[in-house]
């Protein structure tokens, strides 16, 4: 019943108006709520509770009241705070969230901050409610694998659900329930650390009657409309688990282009397993076909490689698994090493000491890399000088090494290493090796002269050098940072350069360091690295401060701009100018160690733009100043109580209050001119004459805008007028709205026809809330026997309140609508007497064979609130509406509190309407049409109304 509530969740109480504080107010914000919502209620900590139907559309509206206008801020904890959560901005006053999800639920939280006092937060929880379909699987003990899988056996049958609130189970043996205290060969339990998750069946020594279909039924009790859902499963005694066997080994290896066909082949369980392939990690590959248990992966690439996954599935025992990992061939970067003789700590090739030749290819798989050794062209083979290592156990796994013994001149030749796949269509690769006297030397790293320190400009590119003097071969370069904790501009610890050449684009300041540069231990002699070190100088321009300033002044009045460089790279200031509106400023050169300052007198033509250019080798800057006289906006106030005033000829007028923003800033602001327009037409406009009186810092001003129709909105636009210049115009839009003014004789009477309810609200202490409803908006679904068909008048369009039965409700539970607060502390009474009475009169409707009760009670506010019951009435009245009043004589500000209990079951509902509260004594003949819902034949008096427009405010932020 509660979709179209309006939620209004409790906030700090309001001071009085902005003119009371300065003019300016902290920013107060509520939340509520027009989605799709199934419940909101109130939990033991003050907060609200949003209860929604997964698939639904929550919406979230946080109102906000303070001066200057707070910006909003949503924000999410609980549930999954790092998803997206929303279409619209986190800045929008309202928060919307098409088909909302589970993990969608959490605390809601909005932030007003207006820049006055301590932001104001408030919170909402919203519940998601889910109920998703049960998985039933059936299992025996370990002890009772012996034999055929079902006789004389005991089965458990488990069901399990998701959902939210927890599920009840129940359990059907061919739809017929069981029921545990009448069959002593069932039992129904839940097990250990599911947390209501799931119910066990267990059938102890299978019967000849336990061959059945078995049904698991879960509810969430018709919770948001959720319907029940349910499972069956037909136990057999050919009932058995699934097992499965692969078409091919636990590793394929497979080179790339190649077709890969994997068979899951079902070879047990009943009822018939499904088959079902999975990849780890990630998802299937696109070109990758399941049809029914096989697997074809056609012309396979090195990126569809890993681990697939068949299981099968029946929901009997556990399910059958195989897992395939599937290898594609790969190769590349074969590189060489040549180690002298470790041994004697040389770094050259000697006669007569050993030498190392090593090979190394990044290769998948790496231990079926084949390596091959060539010696001037013939095949190597192991001998006394020359000893074959597969896999080197002192080099990188997967590496290959030719060791030369005693080397002698006979051994001076070209080696080559071969790497491949035998048998794989996969290129081999080759590297060859000159061993001469003459071809391998140590290297020697060098920076070019002036290279040690590269300056570049921020955004622009630089080239770091470190070469290879000499040695042979001659390795590549590896670059890094001489800081541990930084990386390369490229994320990467480590760079190679195959010519020592650092190339880096797009300079930052980031950047700047020092940077090492090393021989690699590949591709040449394995010794000793050599290192060199380039330092990168990053130039930028000066980094100034103001970026912009809005400079503000009275005409005639001396003006100083200043812009002061923060810091800059060279530090060295070349040059300051000014310039104005785009045009130089001759002025004598400012000494370029001060902070550039420039002073002048504001005049009317010396309003504009204003530049200092601040410029070192590496660039210039700007600060920017707008220099005016121009006084600054107005600043709406958005608070204001009952703006709107019902005139004649269905039309309203509204009082629209503003402050102006640092009014001492400028000139003397002596006006303002005020523009209505209606779809960006102009309706007309008027200038406000402020008297010989000069606007005051925080001070609210006003201006009733006249003869606007209902219930038409407008835009307003308002701007500051000064003797020499008028302001820009800010905007904003009014809007008609019921006013909560005091109530005339034809239209006294709370109907409930307005969504605010006429300033009632719901009470937090209780346990559900009133709803607001006519006969268009009933649920086609209700009980029938129960509530009424219309409001008290007859007519389908009228509202009433009432209270909801059906479920989640039980018996005893209590709904209290609070009427506004009543002050009488300044009124009184008849002569002879210190209190004023009240007439409290309504229509109450009460049919149904579960009717609760309905209480009327009189709060009165002292240090401690006091509820006295009025008036009471249980049970069924008849079908038809009945009037009740009283008499109060309440002895301080009080409240009219209705409130309903629900009775023993669902045909209870309890329906109020047509309320009114009356200054004076009830009268025999008194009808509807004569009661008063606030005061009777006179008026409250005026600090009466201005408490109960007050309460209205802060309970239902009427406007």
């Amino acid at each position: 019943m509660g979709r179209g509530l309006q939620l209004w969740l409790k906030a700090e109480d309001s001071q009085s108006g902005a003119a009371d504080r300065g003019g300016t107010a902290p920013a107060n914000a509520q939340i509520v709520h027009s989605g799709a919502a199934c419940n909101v209620k109130d939990d033991n900590i003050s907060e609200r509770i949003y209860t929604i139907k997964e698939g639904d559309t929550l919406v979230l509206q946080c109102i906000v009241k303070g001066h200057p206008r707070p910006q909003i801020r949503w924000t999410k904890t609980a549930g999954s705070a790092s998803d997206k959560f929303q279409e619209t901005s986190i800045y929008n006053e309202t928060l919307r969230i098409e088909g909302i999800q589970r993990v969608q639920g959490g605390r809601y939280y909005c932030k007003a901050d207006n820049g006055v006092g301590v932001a104001a937060i408030k919170s909402i929880r919203v519940d998601v409610q889910y109920l998703d379909t049960p998985v039933l699987t059936v299992h025996q003990t370990i002890s009772d694998v012996r034999g055929s899988y079902y006789q004389e056996k005991t089965v458990f049958l488990r069901c399990t659900v998701n959902s939210n609130p927890p599920a009840r189970f129940i359990w059907k043996r061919a739809n017929m329930l069981i029921e545990q205290s009448k069959d002593n060969g069932v039992d129904i339990y839940e097990p250990l650390y599911t947390q209501g998750e799931t119910k066990v069946l267990k059938l102890k020594n299978l019967r000849t009657k336990d061959f059945s279909d078995y049904t698991c039924q879960v509810s969430v009790r018709n919770v948001c409309n959720i319907e029940d859902k349910s499972v069956t499963f037909r136990l057999t005694n050919a009932t058995s688990p699934p097992m499965v066997r692969l078409s091919v080994d636990d590793t394929v290896v497979v080179d790339p282009g190649q077709d890969v066909i994997i068979t899951c082949e079902v070879t047990a369980g009943f009822p018939r397993p499904n088959v079902m392939w999975a990849r780890y990690p990630g998802l299937l590959p696109l070109n990758a076909q399941v049809r029914g248990a096989s697997l074809i992966l056609r012309a396979v690439t090195p990126m569809d490689a890993g681990f697939y996954n068949c299981t099968a599935v029946n929901n009997v025992g556990n399910p059958a698994r195989k897992n395939v990992n599937v290898v594609v061939r790969t190769m590349s970067n074969l590189t060489f090493q040549i180690t002298p003789d470790s041994n004697k700590d040389s770094e050259t090739i000697q006669m007569g000491r050993d030498l190392k030749l090593s090979c190394h290819v990044d290769a998948t798989p790496q231990d079926k890399v084949n390596y091959t050794w060539y010696k001037n062209g013939a095949l190597v083979f192991n001998s006394d000088s020359l000893i074959l290592l597969r896999s080197d156990p002192d080099m990188a796994p997967g590496t290959s090494s030719l060791e030369i013994v005693d080397m002698k001149f006979r051994d001076l030749a070209t080696y080559s290493c071969v790497a491949n796949f035998p048998g794989s269509s996969v290129p081999e690769l080759r590297v060859d090796v000159n061993i001469s006297q003459n071809s391998v030397s140590p290297p020697m790293l060098a920076v070019p002269p002036g290279g040690q320190v590269v300056n570049a400009r921020e955004g622009g590119n630089a080239e770091l050098v470190c070469l290879v003097v000499d040695g042979k071969p001659r390795p590549p370069i590896l670059w890094s940072r001489m800081e541990k904790d930084l990386l390369m501009p490229t994320g990467k610890s480590v760079v190679e350069t195959p010519d020592g050449r650092l190339r880096l684009r797009n300079v930052s300041r980031d950047m700047m360091g020092a940077y090492r540069c090393q021989t690699a231990p590949y591709n040449g002699l394995n010794i000793k690295r050599r290192e060199a070190q380039v330092q990168l100088n990053v130039q930028y321009p000066p980094i100034l401060d103001p970026v912009y300033q809005d400079t503000r002044a009275r005409n005639y009045q001396m003006v100083t701009l200043r812009c002061t460089a923060l810091r800059s790279n060279p530090p060295r200031i070349t040059d300051i100018r000014w310039f104005r509106n785009g045009d130089l400023i001759r002025m004598p050169m400012p000494d370029l160690k001060e902070t550039p300052e420039l002073k002048f007198k504001l005049e009317p033509t010396s309003n504009g733009s204003y530049e200092c250019r601040v410029s070192n080798s590496a660039g210039t800057s700007t600060c920017r100043f707008n220099v005016s006289a121009t006084p600054y906006n107005a600043e709406f106030y958005f608070d204001t109580p009952n703006p709107v005033r019902i005139l004649k000829g269905n039309n309203y007028s509204y009082n629209l209050q503003w402050t102006q923003r640092e009014p001492e800033a400028t000139d003397q602001i002596i006006g303002y001119w005020i523009n209505v327009r209606k779809n960006k037409q102009g309706l007309f406009s008027k200038q406000i004459a402020l008297k010989a009186k000069e606007p005051e810092k925080g001070v609210l001003m006003s201006s009733t805008i006249p003869d606007l129709r209902i219930p038409l909105s407008y835009e307003v636009r308002l701007a500051p007028i000064t003797i020499y210049s008028m302001g820009e115009y800010v905007s904003r839009i009014i809007q008609y709205s019921e006013p909560y003014t005091y109530p005339r004789p034809s239209d006294h009477v709370c109907g409930f026809e307005d969504e605010r309810i006429c300033g009632f609200s719901q009470d937090r202490s209780d346990v559900f809330d009133w709803t607001r409803q006519n006969h268009l908006t009933q649920n086609p679904k209700r009980s029938a026997n129960t509530g009424p068909e219309t409001d008290r008048s007859g007519t389908k369009e009228g509202y009433y309140m009432y209270i909801e039965a059906s479920r989640p409700r039980v018996q005893g539970d209590k709904a209290r609508l609070l009427s506004p607060l009543f002050n009488v502390t300044t009124v009184r009474g008849p002569k002879g007497s210190g209190r004023v009475p009240y007439c409290v009169s309504f229509y109450y409707h009460m049919k149904g064979k579960h009717i609760g009760t309905l209480n009327v009670l009189l709060r009165v506010r002292s240090i401690a609130s006091v509820d006295t019951l009025l008036w009471t009435k249980s049970g069924h009245q008849g079908p038809n509406w009945k009037k009740a009043y009283f008499d109060i004589n309440p002895s301080g500000p009080f409240q009219i509190v209705f409130e309903g209990i629900r009775g023993p079951s669902f045909e209870g509902d309890i329906a109020i309407d047509d309320v009114s509260i009356t200054l004076g004594k009830c009268k025999q003949d008194n009808t509807v049409a004569s009661a008063v819902l606030i005061g009777g034949s006179q008026a409250l008096p005026l600090a009466s109304w201005l408490t109960f427009g007050l309460s209205c405010v802060l309970t239902l932020l009427c406007r």
